[in-house]
C-alpha cells in the first residue's frame, strides 16, 4: 500500500501512526540480527518501515535485499531509500526494478551525503544533480506505481543553512510529484511547527512527517545532534547533564523528552510519528510505551490471517498455507518463492514445483554450533532432551530448531498437556487447541475483518520413536474424528487421510465467502518432512561426532517417526491427549564408546523390557 494511503487510513481512524528506519549492517551476523530485531519491531505495529540507501556500493545490493526480505518474509510496508549520489542512471533504473520486483511501492528520493572521501557534493556523470530531479524521473517512468517521499529540512540543510530556501525547494519536489515529506531530526519542537506553518503558507500541502531520534546515550546524542546541526533545547541539557554518565537514567530521562516532544507534535495536528532507530529497538519502545502507542493484550493489532502474510509482489493475494511451516515464517516464504501461483481462498495443488531446495539460505537452524550449545546444552538422555522441549513450552528458550520464535500465547492454553507429554518422552514440535466460533477481533485467536468469527480443530505435530508408532496409529484410527500422516526419514508415509487438503482454521465474516487460511496437506507435508528432519541434523551436529548428545539428536533423527494429528471435531482438544495416556518413552542411556541402549517402553508405572517380547507385543498385551 502506499504511504500516503497509509496516513489517510490512519488519519481517518483517528490513529497515530508510527514507523521505523533501519540502515544496512556491515557483516552477515549484524544482517541476520537486524532481520531478527525488525521481525520483532513488527509487533508494535508500524504503517511502513523505510532502509536507507548506501550509495553506489555493496550496501547499496544490501538495501534491495533488506527491502525484499521485509516486504516478503516479515510482510512490512517498506520503503527504500534511494539517493542521487553515485548512482548513474542505470543504477537508479537497476534499483528500481529490484524494489518493484520485491513488491515495493514506496520510494524516499534524496539528493543524499556526499561521499565520505569527498568534501563536497558532487553530480555523477550520467546521473541526478537534485532530488526533484530523481523524483520526475521516477514519476515518468513508473507512472503512479511509486508513492514517492522527499527529505524536509527544518534548520537547514549540511551546505545550505537557509531555511527558507530549502522551502522553496522542498515545494519545487512536491510540485514534481513527490506525495510525502519525511524531516531531518529535531529536538526544538517550536522550531518544527513553525517551519511546518512556513511549509503550508508556501503552498506544501502534502503530508509532512517528523523524523524523531530517540535518545540512547549522552555522547550519541550530542554526537548526532552537532552532526546534523539540530538546536537542542537548554532544558534538555539541564536535564540530561547530571547523569551523562549513567546510560540507564539517561534513557529513562530521554524517553520523558522525546514523548513530551511527540506529544506536542501531535497537539499541533501532526498524525504520524517516524522514528530514527538506529537498528535499536529499546530506545523506541520506552518511548511508545510512555506514549501508550504499544499494542496491549487488551487493544492488540488486529490480524488479516492467522499467520503474517507476506507483501512479495506475486503473492499478496496468499491466503492458505499448510500449517507446518507456522513457527518458520522465513523458510517457507524462501521455500515457495520459486512458485508461478499461490492459493486464494482454496489449497491448489502444490506439486508442480513444489518446494524449494533445502540449501536455500535461511532454511537451516539459526545460530553458531557454539551458540546452540550455550542455548539448548548437551543433551546425553531422553529426559535431558524433554527439559529442553519443557523449558521451551514454559518461556524460558527464546527458540528450538522447529520454532524460530519463542512460545506463543495461543499454545498457553495447552501449555499444561504439552509439558507433560513432552516429560514423558514425546517431543511436541506444533500445535494448536480447538476454537469454536470466537470473535475475529480475540486478543490471541481472532484474525480477519472485525465483527467476523473463526474456528479452527485442536492439532498437534510431534516426534514418536518408531517402536510406539503402531499402537499409536492404532489408537488414532479407533477415532472416526481423528485424520493423521505420519513419516520416518526415509519417507515411509503412513495415512488415513484421501491426499486432500483438510482446513484447520477457517473465519466467517458478513459479505464474504467462508475463508480457509490453514491446512493440513500430504505433499506440502511431505516436503516439511524433509526439512523438519534436516533441521534435527543440524541440531546434532552442533555436538562433536563422538558426544553422547550427537549420537542421541541423530538417533532420533534416524529412527523417529514425525506424526501429525487432527481432530476433526473442532468443539474438542482434550482427545488429542487422551491418545497418549498410559504411553510413555522409557530413557534411552548413551554410551560414548558404543551404540545406545535398546530402548524400553514405560507402561502404567512397569517397565517392560524387551527381554519379554518387543515394545508392540508389549504395548498390545497391556
Amino acid at each position: 500500500m502506499h504511504i500516503k494511503d497509509k496516513l489517510a487510513q490512519n488519519e481517518a481512524a483517528e490513529r497515530i501512526g508510527i514507523s521505523f528506519e533501519f540502515f544496512p549492517p556491515k557483516t552477515a551476523q549484524g544482517v541476520q540480527n537486524l532481520y531478527d530485531r525488525m521481525d520483532r519491531m513488527h509487533s508494535l505495529g508500524p504503517s511502513f518501515i523505510d532502509v536507507t540507501w548506501g550509495a553506489g556500493g555493496r550496501l547499496s545490493d544490501l538495501t534491495c535485499e533488506m527491502v525484499n526480505v521485509a516486504q516478503s518474509v516479515y510482510g512490512l510496508e517498506t520503503c527504500m531509500h534511494l539517493t542521487c549520489t553515485d548512482m548513474p542512471q542505470e543504477r537508479v533504473d537497476a534499483a528500481l526494478q529490484a524494489a518493484y520486483k520485491a513488491g515495493c511501492t514506496n520510494i524516499l528520493a534524496l539528493r543524499g551525503d556526499p561521499p565520505r572521501e569527498k568534501e563536497a557534493w558532487e553530480a555523477t556523470e550520467g546521473g541526478f544533480r537534485y532530488a526533484k530531479d530523481l523524483v520526475k524521473y521516477i514519476k515518468d517512468k513508473y507512472g503512479n506505481h511509486f508513492c514517492i517521499g522527499v527529505g524536509g529540512y527544518p534548520e537547514g540543510a549540511d551546505d545550505n543553512p537557509d531555511v527558507d530556501l530549502l522551502i522553496d525547494h522542498l515545494k519545487e519536489k512536491v510540485d514534481a510529484g513527490s506525495d510525502f515529506i519525511v524531516t531531518q531530526m529535531f529536538y526544538d519542537t517550536d522550531n518544527f511547527i513553525s517551519w511546518v506553518q512556513k511549509c503550508r503558507a508556501k503552498g506544501v500541502n502534502v503530508p509532512i512527517i517528523p523524523g524523531i531520534m530517540p535518545i540512547q546515550t549522552y555522547a550519541a546524542f550530542i554526537r548526532r545532534a552537532n552532526w546534523t546541526k539540530a538546536h537542542i533545547p537548554p532544558d534538555w541539557l539541564e536535564a540530561l547533564e547530571p547523569v551523562k554518565n549513567d546510560d540507564a537514567g539517561v534513557r529513562e530521562i530521554g524517553k520523558r523528552l522525546i514523548a513530551d516532544m511527540c506529544r506536542r507534535l501531535i497537539a499541533s495536528g501532526i498524525k504520524h510519528l517516524h522514528f530514527y532507530t538506529m537498528n535499536l529497538a529499546k530506545s523506541t519502545e520506552l518511548v511508545l510505551e510512555e506514549l501508550k502507542l504499544s499494542p496491549t493484550a487488551e487493544a492488540p493489532i488486529q490480524r488479516p490471517l492467522p499467520w503474517r502474510p507476506s507483501l512479495g509482489l506475486n503473492r499478496r493475494e496468499e491466503d492458505v498455507r499448510p500449517i507446518f511451516w507456522r513457527n518458520r515464517n522465513s523458510s517457507y516464504i524462501a521455500r515457495t518463492q520459486i512458485w508461478d501461483e499461490f492459493p486464494n481462498g482454496r489449497w491448489t495443488d502444490s506439486r508442480s514445483p513444489a518446494f524449494g531446495e533445502l540449501d536455500v539460505y535461511g532454511i537451516g537452524i539459526k545460530g553458531t554450533n557454539e551458540q546452540n550449545i550455550k542455548l539448548w546444552g548437551e543433551p546425553k538422555s531422553l529426559s535431558d532432551l524433554a527439559d529442553v522441549f519443557v523449558r521451551f513450552l514454559e518461556g524460558k528458550l527464546d527458540r528450538l530448531p522447529w520454532s524460530d520464535s519463542p512460545i506463543t500465547a495461543e499454545t498457553n492454553a495447552l501449555k499444561d498437556p504439552l509439558i507433560e507429554l513432552n516429560k514423558r518422552g514425546f517431543f511436541t514440535i506444533n500445535s494448536q487447541p480447538a476454537v469454536n466460533g470466537v470473535k475475529s477481533a480475540h486478543p490471541v485467536y481472532g484474525w480477519g475483518p472485525k465483527n467476523g468469527f473463526v474456528y479452527q480443530k485442536a492439532y498437534l505435530e510431534l516426534l514418536v520413536p518408531a517402536y510406539l508408532i503402531d499402537e499409536l496409529i492404532a489408537r488414532i484410527e479407533k477415532n472416526e474424528d481423528f485424520t493423521y500422516h505420519a513419516v520416518n526419514k526415509q519417507g515411509e508415509l503412513r495415512t488415513n487421510t484421501r491426499d486432500s487438503p483438510n482446513a484447520l482454521t477457517w473465519g466467517i465474516f458478513a459479505g464474504r465467502e467462508v475463508v480457509q487460511p490453514t491446512i493440513v496437506e500430504t505433499v506440502s507435508f511431505l516436503a516439511w518432512k524433509d526439512e523438519a528432519y534436516q533441521l534435527g541434523e543440524d541440531w546434532a551436529k552442533c555436538h562433536d561426532a563422538t558426544s553422547p548428545s550427537r549420537k542421541l539428536l541423530q538417533g532420533i533423527v534416524d529412527s523417529w517417526y514425525l506424526v501429525n494429528i487432527v481432530n476433526n471435531d473442532f468443539h474438542n482438544t482434550n482427545d488429542l491427549f487422551d491418545l497418549f495416556k498410559d504411553l510413555n518413552v522409557k530413557d534411552i542411556d548413551v554410551e560414548i564408546a558404543g551404540e545406545p541402549s535398546e530402548p524400553k517402553v514405560h507402561l502404567n508405572g512397569a517397565t517392560n523390557g524387551t527381554t519379554n517380547g518387543t515394545a508392540s507385543e508389549q504395548l498390545a498385551k497391556n
